[in-house]
């Protein structure tokens, strides 16, 4: 099938109705690989199917892990302390928390591994993760560029366990590929994390760790004399199977149709997310809520609502750290441009290493609708325009740019996004379910 090269979005005047989210891409990636580490079968259910999650999945195939597809988004997986397969070639695409967990655990696996991926990946760094594996033996080597992918994993060899000190403000990424591959590092010595600096996107470790924990894993926490984070794993800690464990709706999608929902009035409600989710992007709802929107929430639900554009709810302007949903932040980034006043996002450093550099993307088509934007090092300040111009979105090949740049459909004038297609690395049915909760849909 040919690749749609544009989706126009007409001007939408209402969206309302229910959302069932696709699981999280998160929580099925990591889940996918503690399954394959776990002793016993693991059935997971709810899995999202995207291309990110399929790059997991064949990565473990690839290395002989047994998996049988189960019902719709269900997957009986049986798994081991070691992978089946010690030498096998793995393409991750651009699927970073697949490429930088894969390492961690294949590096002590005592075979020979592959990885590449797609050529921006091959552009997104991975240095700071070999550095804080080197110490303990790993044997990584470099086949391109020195600190980017793709890499070379050969046997590691036999150390004592030192503290591991990894950075903090460089991808959260790193350290949680680390504590998942704790239990292979301490079956001898306890393993002890270091963290250096600051921790940056705190809430993904968290559920990393809580995942960990569903899985037979007790991750400890504890300071350094600096007072920067130490996490430890006790020696002989062993991964086992939960049996079934399902996976909740991806809180980092529901940010578009919340957002969606408060700037077109709503109501709109997305189920598989509510106030019992570990992902750290279900407190997007406190963006909503500071630019006065009304938000309610249930163990498993999330309802927005507001008077909407049309009818002259004006968004607050705000100024926030959002250090702790990067994800969801863009989504606040293109609200923006509805606010009373200048936004500013600050402490999103993180996002120049992503599928593409998110600052000065989100900048560049920012200001093509009209928005006056100040782009720093870890921040962006957006002043909305006085009326909104219709414009053609580039997307990067990054699904992030497509789906928070649909909310600009809002403003009344219709809004062209390239390459729409680029949505399935996470949600490939978005514009589908877009068009069916907004009053106009979309048309190529």
């Amino acid at each position: 099938m040919t690749a749609q090269p544009y989706l126009d979005l007409m001007p939408v005047r209402q969206a309302r109705g229910t959302l069932a989210l696709p699981g999280s891409k998160s929580v099925s990636i990591r889940a996918l690989l503690l399954a394959a580490l776990a002793n016993g079968q693991t059935r997971l259910t709810g899995v999202l199917d995207s291309d990110d999650t399929q790059v997991m999945r064949g990565a473990l195939q690839a290395c002989g892990v047994p998996m049988v597809a189960d019902g719709e988004n269900a997957w009986k997986i049986t798994g081991a302390a070691e992978l089946p397969q010690r030498e096998a070639q793995i393409f991750v695409g651009n699927s970073g928390l697949s490429i930088r967990t894969l390492v961690a655990v294949l590096a002590f696996m005592q075979g020979r591994y592959q990885l590449c991926g797609i050529a921006r990946m091959h552009e997104r760094p991975i240095g700071d993760l070999v550095d804080a594996l080197r110490p303990l033996g790993a044997q990584i080597s470099y086949l391109g560029r020195v600190g980017y992918p793709p890499l070379q994993i050969e046997p590691a060899q036999a150390r004592t366990p030192l503290p591991v000190r990894v950075r903090g403000d460089a991808s959260s990424q790193f350290l949680t590929g680390i504590l998942q591959a704790a239990p292979l590092l301490a079956r001898a010595h306890e393993l002890v994390v270091d963290v250096e600096g600051t921790l940056i996107s705190q809430p993904y470790i968290d559920l990393s760790i809580a995942l960990m924990q569903r899985f037979g894993v007790t991750v400890a926490r504890d300071s350094q004399a600096s007072g920067a984070p130490r996490f430890c794993v006790a020696q002989g800690a062993r991964y086992q199977s939960p049996g079934h464990f399902a996976v909740e709706g991806d809180a980092s999608s529901a940010s578009y149709f919340l957002g969606l929902g408060a700037l077109s009035g709503g109501p709109l409600r997305v189920t598989g997310m509510g106030h019992d989710s570990l992902q750290g992007d279900v407190r997007f709802i406190e963006v909503l809520r500071a630019m006065g929107a009304q938000v309610s929430q249930g163990r498993d639900w999330t309802e927005v609502e507001s008077a909407g554009l049309a009818r002259g709810f004006v968004p607050k302007a705000f100024d926030l750290d959002l250090n702790h949903i990067p994800d969801a932040a863009m989504t606040a980034a293109v609200m923006a441009l509805f606010a009373d006043g200048a936004c500013v996002l600050r402490n999103i450093g993180s996002w120049r290493v992503k599928e593409t550099d998110r600052i000065a993307a989100m900048a560049t088509e920012l200001r093509k609708l009209g928005a006056e934007v100040d782009e720093g090092s870890d921040y962006l300040r957006v002043t909305p325009p006085r009326a909104l111009q219709a414009a053609a979105i580039d997307t990067y090949d990054d699904h992030r740019m497509a789906m928070s740049f649909s909310l600009a459909a809002c403003g009344g004038v219709p809004v062209r996004i390239h390459d729409p297609g680029c949505v399935a690395k996470t949600f490939p049915d978005y514009f589908d379910q877009w068009a069916q909760l907004t009053a106009h849909g979309a048309t190529p």
